[in-house]
């Protein structure tokens, strides 16, 4: 591979690759032996770095620790059977790690540093891939505040990172999920359609509850009157009710733009499913689970892919939805992915990208 930065490379003097179990990964527990790094000072990002995965040192007066100006972003890399690395609409998460940046006072990360150091990393890293079906390497960026002063204001220094590690599948079986109609994920003109930490931090408590109670995830609702579902967890969501694709529009600046939301749309629209891009209320969900009309509900992202639900309560009433036949939507769209992600099938769109 061709780069045009100078990144320095320090090689790790002992891998971890021997040691690590493929065969029973845990998601986010294995990670990968080299980190990439840039630092933002004076204005610009600069020393570009690859070393071996180890912890930071930070200083307790860190920005980040007290006022959460932090950002991320969640991509995989994957093998075909020739045993390239495929990396699937890598530019779109780029993009929206920018835009996540703007809304978070953080400098904007020119698109060579991104590239650049995501495809040396995963030069270096490339035995860490699994080569079996479902598996696949997950991919960490990130930016953080670096400044030591406890003053509320945008940080002056920042660094971005980017690890990685190898994955199995994230959800062993369908999910179960609860309708939440106290608590809020985000509102209108917040952070919602940014990858924030602290969005994160603040879906936990509620989840922790519905995890109690016996469901796996929440469908979040809208923090005005609690009747337009949003997203699913951590995830974005869809429902087919009648033949009809529909999940909550992006325009309100509550939903996460999701890639793999975007590649499903765009799918099924070539599929020739009809797609609304529209609030489904939590009475008509109720109505649909009621009278049989809902025929699938499942979340997309990008460490599930698709994560199907098995189960939705709604208003004091568990409703269990029916296993899937081959032939469903579901089922379809998520072998279309994989088609194309794995490499066994021709990438039309320019979603792939070679290392």
């Amino acid at each position: 591979m061709k780069t045009t930065l100078q990144i320095e490379i320090s090689k790790t003097k002992q891998s971890k690759l021997a040691a690590t179990d493929f065969d029973n990964l845990v998601f986010g527990k294995s990670i990968s032996d080299h980190m990439f790094i840039a630092d933002y000072k004076n204005g610009e990002w600069t020393d570009l770095r690859i070393e071996p995965y180890q912890p930071l040192t930070l200083d307790p007066a860190n920005a980040t620790l007290h006022y959460g100006q932090s950002i991320f972003e969640g991509m995989k890399a994957y093998k075909n059977e020739a045993g390239e690395i495929l990396l699937f609409r890598a530019d779109a998460n780029q993009k929206r790690l920018n835009e996540s940046a703007v809304r978070m006072c953080i400098p904007e990360l020119p698109e060579e540093i991104f590239m650049e150091g995501l495809m040396t990393l995963l030069d270096m890293d490339r035995d860490w891939i699994p080569n079996k079906p479902g598996y696949s390497l997950y991919i960490r960026p990130f930016i953080f505040a670096m400044d030591n002063y406890l003053g509320v204001r945008p940080s002056e220094t920042y660094r971005f990172m980017i690890f990685t590690c190898p994955v199995g599948h994230y959800y062993a079986k369908p999910v179960s999920v609860k309708v939440e109609q106290k608590y809020t994920r985000a509102a209108e003109g917040g952070t919602g359609f940014a990858k924030a930490a602290g969005n994160y931090a603040g879906s936990l408590y509620p989840a922790l509850l519905a995890q109690k109670n016996g469901y796996d995830q929440l469908l979040w609702t809208d923090a005005k009157i609690h009747e337009n579902i949003e997203e699913s967890g951590t995830m974005n969501v869809m429902f087919m009710i009648n033949d009809t694709l529909i999940t909550a529009p992006t325009h309100t600046g509550t939903i996460l733009k999701g890639i793999t939301r975007d590649s499903v749309l765009h799918l099924a629209k070539e599929m020739g499913y009809v797609v609304e891009e529209r609030f489904l209320k939590v009475a008509e969900l109720e109505a649909a689970l009621k009278n049989g009309s809902l025929q699938e509900a499942f979340g997309t992202g990008t460490a599930a892919t698709i994560a199907h639900i098995s189960k939705i309560h709604v208003n004091g009433t568990d409703f269990e939805l029916p296993e899937k036949p081959d032939y469903a939507f579901s089922h379809q769209v998520l072998k279309k992915l994989d088609d194309i992600k794995y490499g066994r099938t021709e990438d039309k769109r320019g979603w792939i990208m070679k290392v």
